[in-house]
């Protein structure tokens, strides 16, 4: 895994992830809601608190204003076999 990477294998570890970058950054998720394009403040919050109810898109909106990608690959060998 590469230097800054962080592996998600269950939706509260996202949710974790995205306030702990927002807060990294100094963002307010009034702030985030505006640069993710149209995000609601109050959605954002849903999506720190139970990012499983969201769509791929406005994930994908949140991950890009806070510049970062989702990359999805095989997992390393050592932890659980991939179901692909």
């Amino acid at each position: 895994m590469a230097a800054g990477e962080q592996v998600i294998r269950a939706p509260a570890q996202l949710g974790l992830l995205l306030k702990g970058v927002r807060r990294q950054q100094g963002l307010s998720q009034q702030e985030l809601a505006l640069k993710a394009g149209g995000t609601s403040q109050a959605r954002l919050s849903q999506l720190e608190l139970q990012p499983g109810r969201f769509t791929m898109e406005r994930l994908l909106l949140i991950l890009a204003a806070l510049d970062l990608e989702l990359v999805v690959r095989p997992r390393q060998s050592g932890n659980e076999p991939a179901e692909w």
